[in-house]
């Protein structure tokens, strides 16, 4: 797994060796990025579910201000800082080693782009989803990307809340990435 694009174009990075961490392949990250290139330049953003935080460094290295990372998994706290000090993107990153319940609970920022891939097994993107409306940490014209194996009981459960639209889906073989915006 590699940055894509931006300062830290081509920088490997480690990767955790655990059957519960599934980092997202290189060709959706490209995709993915390619579809948000505009709303990245100066963006804050959270990497919930971070793993080894390939999302949050790839928006950082693509011109973000500010990253907030958030795994429960020590080892992946760990891969994640390393990965931030290879960058050399750490400067702009602040990494949190708890559940993202008390992360979303305890974070006082409001963010541009929140990126949710949290375990499939879990189904918990929904529910995370409901504390950041909650606590009101998507500004106003953010999108939320959730990376899901199993789009259509997600998609069901999404079309069931009242504050944000869905604004569009991609398949990529096993891995479906749904952008969420707020209703206006």
């Amino acid at each position: 797994m590699r940055v894509i694009s931006g300062l830290a174009r081509g920088t490997k990075l480690k990767t955790i060796d655990e059957m519960t961490t599934r980092p997202t392949l290189d060709r959706v990250k490209e995709s993915l990025f390619n579809i948000l290139q505009n709303q990245i330049k100066n963006s804050v953003v959270l990497d919930l579910f971070a793993g080894s935080g390939a999302l949050g460094i790839e928006a950082l290295s693509r011109g973000a201000a500010k990253a907030y990372f958030c795994d429960t998994n020590r080892d992946a706290i760990n891969v994640i800082k390393e990965n931030l000090n290879k960058t050399r993107l750490i400067s702009k990153a602040e990494v949190f080693n708890v559940d993202y319940k008390k992360a979303l609970n305890n974070i006082n920022e409001s963010f541009d782009l929140i990126f949710l891939d949290p375990p499939y097994k879990l189904d918990i993107a929904v529910d995370a989803l409901k504390s950041i409306i909650n606590n009101n940490l998507l500004k106003s014209e953010g999108i939320i990307v959730i990376e899901t194996d199993e789009i259509d009981r997600d998609i069901n459960e999404l079309y069931n809340l009242s504050e944000i639209d869905i604004i569009d889906k991609r398949k990529y073989g096993r891995a479906n990435l749904i952008f969420l915006k707020r209703k206006n």
